[in-house]
């Protein structure tokens, strides 16, 4: 169970990232989680939006002259509490997967619960670990419905 999540590459100067959400918020759209990551010289926006949105998107940035690209992420249910992530991460490690990157959700989640972003080095198989653990993914339709 997968979500589409934008990734954006930025030069590395000052206004770069509130120039882009400016774009964006001004297009309509709205952001439903947010990374940055950054080195010296770039860095790499990576975004959850609704899918009636993401066309939208990827036209405004494209447009103006942003690198972005669209990929597939896990978006994870975890209690918002106290080890409530720990209990998340030692299913991740028990399995022999590991994070590439994670990210929470600018939304607060039903029944207690945070949403984290995940991209993982085998998406398939923490998909399935996942299920067989109880694990609550949400659906694209799920997150559009945030």
């Amino acid at each position: 169970m997968f979500i589409r999540q934008i990734s954006v590459f930025l030069e590395n100067h000052p206004g770069t990232l509130r120039e882009m959400t400016e774009l964006l918020g001004k297009g309509g759209v709205d952001l439903l989680a947010l990374s940055i990551a950054d080195t010296q010289s770039f860095g790499i926006v990576r975004m959850i939006i609704h899918s009636n949105q993401i066309d939208l998107a990827m036209q405004l940035l494209k447009d103006n002259g942003y690198i972005a690209r669209i990929n597939h992420v896990i978006c994870a249910a975890v209690p918002d509490r106290p080890l409530g992530l720990a209990g998340l991460l030692a299913v991740i490690e028990d399995a022999g997967l590991s994070v590439e990157y994670m990210y929470s959700s600018l939304r607060k989640g039903k029944n207690g619960s945070a949403y984290m972003i995940l991209r993982l080095n085998d998406g398939q198989k923490a998909a399935q670990v996942f299920a067989l653990k109880d694990v609550a993914m949400l659906s694209q339709e799920d997150v559009d419905n945030l």
